[in-house]
């Protein structure tokens, strides 16, 4: 994709929704993934954990499919979250901070490319700057596209993405690992076809080790996404020292979220107690995290 240079900071008010901002942030956004030093990349899944994770220091943000279903009562992938409602909330999130925002647009909602290209157009105009395309067909029995289809599905991302008037990060991911398909020959043909392709960053979700991280990232040469969390849980210190160049949190911090809320209802449902309350966040600090954090990313 052609290079975009980085605009100078405004000093004017910050306008978080127009053509100029998105141009910033699209170009903030790529110049991330061009650093040689690794960036965590946390899913909030609607427009106050987003504020929380910008006031932590951040640099961006991207949407988590399962944590969105979750919050609609429904299974990741199962029950299914349409494009409208999956682009609704990308929007939220985008309008309640200043910073870069990718989202997770699953196979790109619809069975033809041109779908997928539509699903572009239409990420960039709910203001995000970035989103993922992958393989998997949402059908349990059958999970993952044929190759030369998975293919034309990301060129057709490409295409659109390069057709925007600012740079629109995008993601290929190979979905095989994901699903229990653990062949790792085929998650990097795939991945290398989707760089031939056009795609800026790739990524293969539940990689089994360190190991195939390695073989991915000597097999590809754009910047490689990789989820935390799986077998030996590596840091951000251990994926960095590998090459890493991005590393995304997945659907991790909402169930994290969910576990709390569990154990805190199971503790007054079964035990009549509620001790959970001691490491609850103050209504004092929890209001104050949301107010003295304003759209623009920092302190109020």
């Amino acid at each position: 994709m052609p290079s975009h240079a980085v605009p100078e900071p405004s000093t004017g008010p910050t306008d978080l929704t127009g053509p100029t901002d998105q141009y910033r942030k699209g170009a903030e956004f790529r110049a991330l993934h061009e650093r040689r030093e690794a960036f965590v990349i946390p899913n909030p899944w609607d427009a106050g954990t987003a504020r929380l994770l910008a006031g932590l220091g951040f640099a961006a943000l991207a949407t988590t499919s399962a944590g969105l279903a979750y919050t609609l009562g429904r299974g990741d992938g199962t029950s299914g979250v349409d494009r409208d409602e999956t682009l609704a909330n990308a929007r939220a999130i985008v309008e309640a901070t200043a910073l870069p925002v990718s989202a997770d647009l699953e196979s790109g909602f619809g069975p033809t490319p041109d779908d997928v290209a539509t699903t572009i157009r239409l990420a960039a105009a709910a203001g995000l700057v970035g989103g993922s395309i992958e393989d998997s067909t949402g059908n349990p029995d059958d999970p993952i596209l044929p190759f030369e289809v998975a293919v034309e599905r990301v060129a057709a991302a490409v295409e659109a993405a390069k057709s925007l008037d600012f740079p629109f990060t995008l993601t290929a991911r190979a979905e095989n690992h994901f699903h229990g398909h653990h062949d790792l020959a085929d998650t990097i043909r795939r991945l290398q076809a989707y760089e031939a392709a056009g795609a800026d960053v790739l990524f293969a979700p539940s990689l089994p080790d360190t190991d195939a991280v390695r073989a991915v990232l000597d097999a590809v040469s754009r910047p490689v996404n990789v989820l935390a969390g799986g077998p030996g849980r590596p840091s951000v210190a251990e994926l960095r020292a590998l090459g890493v160049r991005r590393i995304s949190l997945g659907s991790s911090l909402s169930r994290a979220a969910l576990g709390a809320f569990l154990r805190a209802a199971e503790e007054v449902h079964e035990h009549g107690t509620f001790a959970y309350t001691a490491d609850a966040v103050p209504y004092p600090r929890a209001n104050a995290l949301m107010r003295d954090t304003d759209p623009a990313g920092g302190p109020a």
